[in-house]
Protein backbone atom coordinates (compact mmCIF):
# COMPACT_ATOMS: atom_id res chain seq x y z
CA UNK A 1 0.00 0.00 0.00
CA UNK A 2 2.54 2.53 0.94
CA UNK A 3 4.13 1.50 -2.31
CA UNK A 4 1.70 2.34 -4.26
CA UNK A 5 1.59 5.81 -2.50
CA UNK A 6 4.66 6.63 -3.54
CA UNK A 7 4.42 5.53 -6.73
CA UNK A 8 1.30 7.72 -7.14
CA UNK A 9 3.15 10.92 -5.87
CA UNK A 10 5.73 10.42 -8.29
CA UNK A 11 3.74 10.47 -11.30
CA UNK A 12 3.96 14.10 -11.87
CA UNK A 13 7.28 14.05 -10.85
CA UNK A 14 8.21 11.46 -14.07
CA UNK A 15 5.76 12.96 -16.25
CA UNK A 16 7.10 14.20 -19.79
CA UNK A 17 7.37 17.61 -20.15
CA UNK A 18 5.13 19.22 -22.44
CA UNK A 19 5.79 19.47 -26.39
CA UNK A 20 8.06 22.40 -27.50
CA UNK A 21 5.76 24.34 -29.15
CA UNK A 22 3.51 24.12 -25.88
CA UNK A 23 5.88 26.35 -24.43
CA UNK A 24 5.88 29.09 -27.05
CA UNK A 25 4.66 32.80 -26.27
CA UNK A 26 0.86 32.96 -27.75
CA UNK A 27 2.43 35.06 -31.00
CA UNK A 28 -0.98 37.25 -30.74
CA UNK A 29 -0.25 38.66 -27.16
CA UNK A 30 3.32 39.05 -27.34
CA UNK A 31 2.50 41.12 -30.91
CA UNK A 32 0.72 43.94 -28.49
CA UNK A 33 3.57 43.21 -25.79
CA UNK A 34 6.20 44.14 -28.35
CA UNK A 35 4.28 46.88 -29.95
CA UNK A 36 4.32 48.32 -26.69
CA UNK A 37 8.29 48.77 -26.66
CA UNK A 38 10.49 50.94 -27.81
CA UNK A 39 13.51 50.63 -29.86
CA UNK A 40 15.27 53.45 -31.71
CA UNK A 41 18.16 52.97 -33.79
CA UNK A 42 20.73 52.68 -31.73
CA UNK A 43 19.43 52.73 -28.65
CA UNK A 44 17.46 48.62 -29.06
CA UNK A 45 19.32 47.31 -25.71
CA UNK A 46 16.23 46.98 -23.59
CA UNK A 47 14.49 45.55 -26.07
CA UNK A 48 17.01 42.91 -26.86
CA UNK A 49 17.31 42.67 -22.90
CA UNK A 50 13.49 41.74 -22.83
CA UNK A 51 13.54 39.13 -26.46
CA UNK A 52 16.36 37.53 -24.72
CA UNK A 53 14.12 36.28 -21.39
CA UNK A 54 11.72 35.07 -24.04
CA UNK A 55 14.35 32.94 -26.51
CA UNK A 56 16.03 30.20 -24.40
CA UNK A 57 19.37 29.98 -25.65
CA UNK A 58 19.39 33.69 -27.19
CA UNK A 59 22.79 35.59 -26.42
CA UNK A 60 23.55 39.37 -27.47
CA UNK A 61 26.60 38.79 -30.24
CA UNK A 62 29.11 42.38 -31.05
CA UNK A 63 26.95 44.28 -32.01
CA UNK A 64 24.36 43.96 -29.74
CA UNK A 65 21.70 42.02 -31.73
CA UNK A 66 19.99 39.06 -30.17
CA UNK A 67 21.22 35.95 -31.60
CA UNK A 68 19.61 32.04 -30.81
CA UNK A 69 21.44 29.40 -33.38
CA UNK A 70 19.44 26.25 -33.35
CA UNK A 71 20.76 22.55 -35.37
CA UNK A 72 24.46 22.40 -37.14
CA UNK A 73 26.09 21.79 -39.78
CA UNK A 74 24.83 22.56 -43.97
CA UNK A 75 22.90 23.73 -45.12
CA UNK A 76 23.27 26.95 -42.89
CA UNK A 77 20.30 29.18 -43.10
CA UNK A 78 19.57 32.72 -41.19
CA UNK A 79 16.61 34.40 -40.23
CA UNK A 80 16.05 38.15 -39.55
CA UNK A 81 13.82 40.83 -38.06
CA UNK A 82 15.16 44.80 -37.36
CA UNK A 83 14.21 45.77 -34.31
CA UNK A 84 14.66 49.47 -34.74
CA UNK A 85 12.54 51.98 -35.68
CA UNK A 86 13.01 55.67 -36.56
CA UNK A 87 13.23 58.18 -33.23
CA UNK A 88 14.85 61.01 -31.63
CA UNK A 89 17.20 62.00 -29.18
CA UNK A 90 17.77 64.75 -26.53
CA UNK A 91 19.76 67.64 -28.61
CA UNK A 92 19.79 70.12 -25.25
CA UNK A 93 18.77 70.77 -21.91
CA UNK A 94 17.05 73.86 -21.27
CA UNK A 95 17.70 76.25 -18.31
CA UNK A 96 13.47 76.43 -18.40
CA UNK A 97 13.52 72.73 -18.51
CA UNK A 98 12.32 72.20 -21.95
CA UNK A 99 14.45 69.24 -24.01
CA UNK A 100 14.70 70.50 -27.72
CA UNK A 101 15.39 67.31 -30.33
CA UNK A 102 17.46 66.18 -33.15
CA UNK A 103 16.27 62.99 -35.20
CA UNK A 104 18.31 59.83 -35.07
CA UNK A 105 19.95 59.30 -38.75
CA UNK A 106 18.21 56.48 -41.53
CA UNK A 107 15.15 56.17 -43.21
CA UNK A 108 11.81 57.81 -41.60
CA UNK A 109 8.37 57.85 -43.75
CA UNK A 110 6.55 60.58 -44.81
CA UNK A 111 6.13 63.58 -42.66
CA UNK A 112 8.07 61.83 -39.72
CA UNK A 113 8.35 65.03 -38.09
CA UNK A 114 4.74 66.50 -38.34
CA UNK A 115 3.70 63.01 -36.65
CA UNK A 116 5.19 64.65 -33.61
CA UNK A 117 3.80 67.98 -32.99
CA UNK A 118 1.65 68.03 -29.81
CA UNK A 119 1.88 64.23 -29.15
CA UNK A 120 2.80 62.59 -26.01
CA UNK A 121 6.04 61.27 -26.07
CA UNK A 122 8.44 58.95 -23.98
CA UNK A 123 11.81 59.61 -23.10
CA UNK A 124 14.56 57.35 -21.90
CA UNK A 125 16.82 58.28 -19.18
CA UNK A 126 19.11 56.82 -16.60
CA UNK A 127 15.57 55.85 -14.57
CA UNK A 128 13.58 54.13 -17.32
CA UNK A 129 11.07 56.13 -19.37
CA UNK A 130 9.33 59.57 -18.31
CA UNK A 131 6.24 60.85 -20.29
CA UNK A 132 6.20 63.96 -21.96
CA UNK A 133 4.32 66.54 -24.76
CA UNK A 134 5.64 68.04 -27.44
CA UNK A 135 4.67 71.69 -27.08
CA UNK A 136 2.45 73.04 -29.73
CA UNK A 137 2.31 77.17 -30.77
CA UNK A 138 0.00 79.19 -29.15
CA UNK A 139 -2.97 79.96 -31.47
CA UNK A 140 -3.60 83.13 -30.35
CA UNK A 141 0.14 84.36 -31.17
CA UNK A 142 -0.02 82.49 -34.66
CA UNK A 143 -2.78 83.99 -35.95
CA UNK A 144 -3.11 84.72 -39.88
CA UNK A 145 -0.13 82.08 -40.73
CA UNK A 146 -0.03 81.72 -44.33
CA UNK A 147 0.63 78.12 -46.43
CA UNK A 148 3.91 79.39 -47.14
CA UNK A 149 5.13 79.16 -43.49
CA UNK A 150 7.45 75.88 -43.11
CA UNK A 151 6.44 72.74 -42.11
CA UNK A 152 6.96 71.81 -38.30
CA UNK A 153 10.05 69.84 -37.99
CA UNK A 154 11.82 67.98 -34.69
CA UNK A 155 14.73 70.99 -34.87
CA UNK A 156 11.72 73.19 -34.16
CA UNK A 157 10.58 70.74 -31.18
CA UNK A 158 10.11 71.76 -27.46
CA UNK A 159 9.33 68.71 -25.13
CA UNK A 160 7.43 69.45 -21.55
CA UNK A 161 8.04 67.16 -18.79
CA UNK A 162 6.43 69.27 -16.18
CA UNK A 163 10.10 70.34 -15.12
CA UNK A 164 11.14 73.72 -14.30
CA UNK A 165 14.60 73.88 -14.46
CA UNK A 166 17.21 71.93 -15.76
CA UNK A 167 18.19 70.42 -12.20
CA UNK A 168 14.65 69.10 -12.67
CA UNK A 169 15.11 67.01 -15.87
CA UNK A 170 18.61 65.91 -14.80
CA UNK A 171 17.22 64.47 -11.34
CA UNK A 172 14.58 62.56 -13.78
CA UNK A 173 17.60 60.80 -15.56
CA UNK A 174 17.33 62.54 -19.14
CA UNK A 175 20.58 63.89 -19.99
CA UNK A 176 21.63 64.93 -24.02
CA UNK A 177 21.38 62.09 -26.39
CA UNK A 178 18.94 60.18 -24.34
CA UNK A 179 16.26 58.58 -27.00
CA UNK A 180 12.46 60.17 -27.50
CA UNK A 181 9.87 58.18 -29.47
CA UNK A 182 6.28 59.06 -29.44
CA UNK A 183 4.51 57.21 -26.28
CA UNK A 184 3.35 53.51 -27.48
CA UNK A 185 -0.54 52.83 -26.71
CA UNK A 186 -1.02 49.55 -28.41
CA UNK A 187 -5.04 49.81 -29.68
CA UNK A 188 -6.95 46.66 -30.16
CA UNK A 189 -10.00 47.55 -32.63
CA UNK A 190 -12.31 45.64 -34.68
CA UNK A 191 -12.58 42.13 -34.66
CA UNK A 192 -8.87 41.53 -34.54
CA UNK A 193 -6.66 44.63 -35.45
CA UNK A 194 -3.71 46.26 -33.85
CA UNK A 195 -2.92 49.98 -34.33
CA UNK A 196 0.49 51.12 -32.98
CA UNK A 197 3.40 52.69 -34.19
CA UNK A 198 5.87 50.08 -36.08
CA UNK A 199 3.67 47.35 -35.56
CA UNK A 200 4.14 45.35 -38.94
CA UNK A 201 8.17 45.48 -37.19
CA UNK A 202 6.91 44.18 -33.92
CA UNK A 203 4.26 41.72 -35.11
CA UNK A 204 6.65 40.48 -37.55
CA UNK A 205 9.11 39.46 -34.40
CA UNK A 206 6.90 38.42 -32.63
CA UNK A 207 5.68 35.59 -34.79
CA UNK A 208 10.19 35.10 -35.10
CA UNK A 209 9.83 34.51 -31.21
CA UNK A 210 6.84 32.36 -31.31
CA UNK A 211 8.57 30.09 -33.91
CA UNK A 212 12.18 30.10 -32.42
CA UNK A 213 11.26 27.04 -30.63
CA UNK A 214 10.35 24.71 -33.49
CA UNK A 215 13.18 21.83 -33.83
CA UNK A 216 15.68 22.06 -36.64
CA UNK A 217 15.53 18.91 -38.77
CA UNK A 218 18.21 19.64 -40.95
CA UNK A 219 21.33 21.84 -40.87
CA UNK A 220 21.31 24.68 -38.88
CA UNK A 221 19.80 27.85 -38.62
CA UNK A 222 20.94 31.50 -37.07
CA UNK A 223 17.76 33.59 -35.86
CA UNK A 224 18.98 37.40 -35.34
CA UNK A 225 16.57 40.08 -33.78
CA UNK A 226 18.96 42.50 -35.66
CA UNK A 227 19.60 46.20 -34.40
CA UNK A 228 20.04 49.06 -37.09
CA UNK A 229 18.71 48.24 -39.57
CA UNK A 230 17.48 51.35 -40.82
CA UNK A 231 20.93 53.38 -40.03
CA UNK A 232 23.58 50.70 -41.58
CA UNK A 233 22.46 47.45 -41.58
CA UNK A 234 24.96 46.53 -38.40
CA UNK A 235 23.32 43.61 -37.18
CA UNK A 236 22.97 42.08 -40.56
CA UNK A 237 26.48 42.59 -41.29
CA UNK A 238 27.29 41.38 -38.41
CA UNK A 239 25.11 38.39 -38.74
CA UNK A 240 26.86 37.46 -42.18
CA UNK A 241 30.34 38.15 -40.94
CA UNK A 242 30.12 36.19 -37.65
CA UNK A 243 27.83 33.03 -38.74
CA UNK A 244 28.16 33.11 -42.44
CA UNK A 245 28.23 32.15 -45.25
CA UNK A 246 24.94 31.13 -45.30
CA UNK A 247 22.69 29.43 -48.35
CA UNK A 248 20.10 31.32 -47.65
CA UNK A 249 18.57 33.89 -46.05
CA UNK A 250 14.89 35.00 -45.28
CA UNK A 251 14.14 38.85 -43.44
CA UNK A 252 10.87 39.28 -42.12
CA UNK A 253 9.69 42.96 -41.39
CA UNK A 254 6.37 44.82 -42.29
CA UNK A 255 4.71 45.63 -45.69
CA UNK A 256 2.05 48.00 -46.96
CA UNK A 257 -0.33 45.41 -47.56
CA UNK A 258 -4.32 44.46 -46.77
CA UNK A 259 -4.44 41.90 -44.15
CA UNK A 260 -5.16 38.44 -44.66
CA UNK A 261 -2.17 37.62 -46.88
CA UNK A 262 1.36 37.06 -46.06
CA UNK A 263 3.81 38.26 -48.59
CA UNK A 264 6.45 36.06 -49.85
CA UNK A 265 8.95 37.59 -52.50
CA UNK A 266 12.71 37.14 -53.60
CA UNK A 267 15.04 40.51 -52.64
CA UNK A 268 15.31 42.95 -55.64
CA UNK A 269 18.39 44.56 -53.83
CA UNK A 270 20.74 41.66 -53.73
CA UNK A 271 23.56 43.52 -55.16
CA UNK A 272 23.10 46.15 -52.11
CA UNK A 273 23.31 43.04 -49.88
CA UNK A 274 26.38 42.00 -47.62
CA UNK A 275 28.28 38.92 -48.76
CA UNK A 276 27.47 35.32 -47.72
CA UNK A 277 23.58 35.87 -47.27
CA UNK A 278 22.94 32.98 -49.99
CA UNK A 279 19.53 33.38 -51.47
CA UNK A 280 17.68 36.61 -49.71
CA UNK A 281 13.87 36.43 -49.17
CA UNK A 282 11.37 38.45 -47.63
CA UNK A 283 8.05 36.97 -45.55
CA UNK A 284 6.19 40.70 -44.97
CA UNK A 285 3.45 41.27 -42.41
CA UNK A 286 0.94 43.10 -44.70
CA UNK A 287 0.36 46.82 -43.18
CA UNK A 288 -1.96 49.28 -43.61
CA UNK A 289 -1.38 53.08 -42.47
CA UNK A 290 2.11 52.05 -43.20
CA UNK A 291 4.42 54.81 -41.26
CA UNK A 292 2.17 56.09 -38.72
CA UNK A 293 0.79 56.33 -35.38
CA UNK A 294 -1.65 54.12 -36.27
CA UNK A 295 0.14 51.49 -38.39
CA UNK A 296 -2.12 48.31 -38.54
CA UNK A 297 -1.74 44.64 -38.58
CA UNK A 298 -3.79 41.59 -38.16
CA UNK A 299 -3.44 39.77 -35.38
CA UNK A 300 -4.21 36.11 -37.51
CA UNK A 301 -1.64 37.49 -39.92
CA UNK A 302 0.74 36.85 -36.63
CA UNK A 303 -0.12 33.69 -36.23
CA UNK A 304 -0.17 32.55 -39.74
CA UNK A 305 3.41 34.22 -40.23
CA UNK A 306 4.41 31.90 -36.97
CA UNK A 307 3.36 29.29 -38.75
CA UNK A 308 4.89 29.80 -41.88
CA UNK A 309 8.17 30.45 -39.59
CA UNK A 310 8.51 27.37 -37.93
CA UNK A 311 8.04 25.12 -41.13
CA UNK A 312 10.80 27.07 -42.62
CA UNK A 313 13.21 26.39 -39.16
CA UNK A 314 12.23 23.26 -39.51
CA UNK A 315 13.65 22.52 -43.31
CA UNK A 316 10.37 23.28 -45.42
CA UNK A 317 9.17 26.40 -46.96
Amino acid sequence: MRMALLLALCIPVLAAPPPLDAQAPDPAALAVRLAGMTAVTGYEQAMVDTLLTLMPGAVRDRAGSAVLRLGRGAPARLLVCPLDEPGFVVGDVRPDGYLTLHRVGGGVPTMFDQQLEGQRVRVWGRRGGVPGVVAVRSVHLTRGRTSAEEPFTADRAFVDLGAGAAADVTSLGVTVLSPVALAKRPHAYGDSLLAAPVAGRRASCAAVVAASRAPVTQGSVSIILAVEQNLSLRGLLTAANEYGPFAETLIVDGMPGEPGALRDRADSSAGRRPAGLGAVRWLAMPVRYAGTPVETVSLPDVGAMTTRLRAWIGGGR
